[in-house]
């Protein structure tokens, strides 16, 4: 993407009224307006809050918004020139129940309060297959520690991904802490049985994945 079209769509974000821009001092000074505020504030229901963490383009977010209109969805990235393309869409369609905050995964906690996230789509995250880069990895044992901290007691974690490597290191982690795996399945295109809205909701870079015979993973699971 050229540097004009990144700015165009920089500039059109702000102006969207589904997009969140806090700066990282607001953040972490706890200046936060819809910290443990989400459903009073922002969305003005007490609906389920279901994230998406490292949304992209938005299409998850917007997939499971329309598919459920009865829960809120928040799509986080930092990168607003991928989402501007879901933020719209969610704007063309009137979809109420879905924004996106552009922010860094890691101050997940200085954004909701405890208890404050029924659900967490972690799709297609970079493994971050690298020793020195397993502090970024999305389901390391800090991220799980912080996804504890923020979601309902029962509350959902699901990971959807292309890298087998991801899908296993998550699942031995998962199993090594005792947490309870409700669903794993290594292909869910092949095998039978995956929640639908795992099936019927693809983002931009599944489809490409898909056209080059990659299997897609997913679990199911939940932190006690």
């Amino acid at each position: 993407m050229g540097s004009k079209n990144k700015l165009k769509r920089f500039r059109e974000n702000e102006s969207f009224s589904n997009v969140i821009q806090p700066s990282r001092e607001t953040v972490t000074n706890n200046q936060f307006e819809y910290k443990g505020k989400w459903s009073e504030l922002y969305f003005k229901n007490n609906n389920p809050i279901v994230l998406e963490l490292g949304c992209g383009k938005g299409e998850y977010s917007v997939g499971m918004a329309r598919k459920f209109p009865e829960k809120n969805f928040i799509g986080i990235d930092i990168k607003g020139a991928r989402f501007w393309r879901g933020a719209k869409t969610a704007l063309e369609e009137n979809l109420e129940n879905v924004c996106f905050l552009r922010t860094q995964i890691e101050l997940i906690e200085d954004l909701f309060e405890a208890n404050e996230v029924d659900e967490i789509w972690i799709t297609f995250p970079d493994p971050q297959i690298k020793y020195k880069r397993t502090k970024h990895r999305l389901t390391n044992k800090i991220f799980l520690d912080r996804y504890r901290n923020i979601l309902k007691p029962g509350g959902l974690v699901h990971l959807k991904t292309d890298s087998e490597f991801m899908h296993g290191y998550t699942l031995g982690l998962l199993h090594g802490l005792e947490e309870e795996v409700l669903y794993a399945n290594h292909d869910v295109y092949k095998n039978h049985g995956s929640p639908e809205e795992v099936t019927t909701i693809q983002t931009f870079y599944e489809k490409q994945y898909l056209e080059e015979g990659k299997p897609i993973t997913y679990i199911k699971f939940k932190l006690r």
